[in-house]
């Protein structure tokens, strides 16, 4: 079984933690690593350290009625990002999924996929036939 992300670790606890989280709880789980916007760029170029925000609850009161408010769920976002190609930071994970160097990347990446799936009978056609020659 692969791992869902390079950074991603166990602690000898069994707590699964984040190592590129700076600021905030780095325990996580594997759902939550799918939301992680490192994840959602797949770039090589990137560089980025993430924070945790979790939501704290609101308790509201009135009269004998009592209710906790905790409707967001924890999230995990950029706390600094840059691109090592452009030497440039990042606002956003949106500015890393527009870029043109990432799209050039995964274009060749796909091409590269392509040609392994054709059979090498298939890649290197003979321009006669193997009995007449």
């Amino acid at each position: 079984m692969r791992p869902i992300c390079s950074f991603a670790r166990v602690a000898d606890d069994g707590r699964i933690l984040c190592t590129k989280i700076a600021q905030g709880d780095n325990e996580v789980s594997p759902a939550f690593c799918l939301t992680c916007p490192a994840r959602q760029c797949k770039c090589d170029h990137l560089r980025f350290s993430l924070v945790k925000v979790t939501s704290s609850p609101i308790t509201f009161r009135c009269n004998s009625y009592t209710e906790v408010w905790n409707d967001e769920p924890p999230r995990v976002a950029f706390l600094r990002a840059a691109c090592a190609a452009r030497v440039a930071p990042l606002a956003s994970p949106q500015e890393c999924l527009n870029c043109e160097l990432r799209t050039a990347s995964l274009g060749k990446e796909k091409e590269e996929h392509i040609v392994k799936m054709i059979p090498a009978k298939g890649r290197d056609l003979p321009s006669r036939p193997a009995h007449a020659a």
